[in-house]
């Protein structure tokens, strides 16, 4: 049943959806205009004088060997993090959901990390995976140095970003789980079904549209909150194995100071980003029609 609140007047309404706007307006469309603006022009180096030079910093970044390496980059990186933080927030959801001695103290304990500041959980990483001061890194032995290693530090990296990201993923796959009717799971249980076919046949398809939410959750997180812990545990390094896209707009832009260049990556990024919630909300949409 459809059920709509009806308004008499129009100057309620419109105070109600002020403030979403407003925040709307300030913190996305203004910043993304400005976005837009400069990778049409370019700055001297001295940011004395800008001209438009209209789709020249697409094309530059497009032909740029560097920026596909990059992309490829974030596309593996995102889909490890989000592989490994999904695979564990269903795993610790799984055993929450159930009746056990402790589960609010062991769902508070899974739900902690996710409050951390990206720069604060990388700092957690390092005193765990230095290879000098690490409680973990220094018994590694001497092939262990992710300052060295482009394949260490990727792996790290992934795994600190993922370990922040599990937290979130458990708290949705939780409520799906506890909002699956019980009746289900008991009718299967008498009907002689075990707990891999309970979970093939009942829990997975119903967790299937919140699946698929977190996945772009996950790839958007990847693609933009990661940059804290990123450059917080190899700044990028070593030599560029970890610079991802949003890395890389930073570097661009305010490390090697080409403004134009750094906000088309912006704009790219964003149109990704804008895509893939598109593809979301559009499988919502058909998940939920008759």
């Amino acid at each position: 049943m459809d059920r709509r609140t009806i308004f008499r007047g129009k100057l309620l309404p419109i105070l109600l959806v002020a403030p979403q706007l407003a925040l709307t307006i300030v913190f996305f469309l203004w910043p993304a205009g400005q976005a837009i603006h400069e990778a049409l022009t370019a700055t001297n180096a001295f940011g004395t004088a800008t001209i438009f030079v209209g789709l020249d910093n697409f094309t530059a970044l497009f032909t740029d060997p560097e920026y596909w390496q990059s992309v490829w980059r974030t596309l593996g990186f995102g889909a490890a993090v989000s592989f490994i933080a999904m695979f564990l927030g269903l795993f610790f959801a799984s055993f929450a959901d159930r009746n056990l001695r402790g589960q609010g103290w062991y769902r508070a304990m899974l739900t902690w990390p996710y409050a951390m500041a990206p720069a604060l959980s990388a700092v957690v990483w390092v005193f765990l995976a230095d290879p000098q001061i690490g409680l973990i890194g220094r018994h590694l032995g001497q092939g262990w140095n992710y300052g060295l290693n482009g394949g260490q530090a990727m792996g790290l990296v992934i795994m600190a970003s993922a370990w922040k990201q599990v937290s979130y993923n458990f708290i949705f796959y939780l409520a799906a789980m506890q909002a699956i009717p019980r009746s289900l799971i008991e009718a299967a249980t008498l009907d002689g079904a075990g707990g891999v076919v309970r979970l093939r046949t009942i829990i997975w398809p119903l967790l299937w549209p919140t699946t698929m939410f977190l996945l772009v959750v996950n790839l958007v997180y990847a693609a933009f909150d990661t940059f804290g812990t990123i450059y917080a545990l190899t700044g990028g390094g070593p030599a560029g194995a970890t610079e991802t896209l949003v890395v890389k707009v930073y570097e661009d832009g305010y490390i090697a100071n080409d403004i134009g260049g750094s906000a088309a990556q912006s704009v790219a990024l964003m149109v990704l980003v804008v895509t893939l919630v598109s593809l979301q909300w559009r499988f919502i949409g058909q998940r939920r029609a008759p």
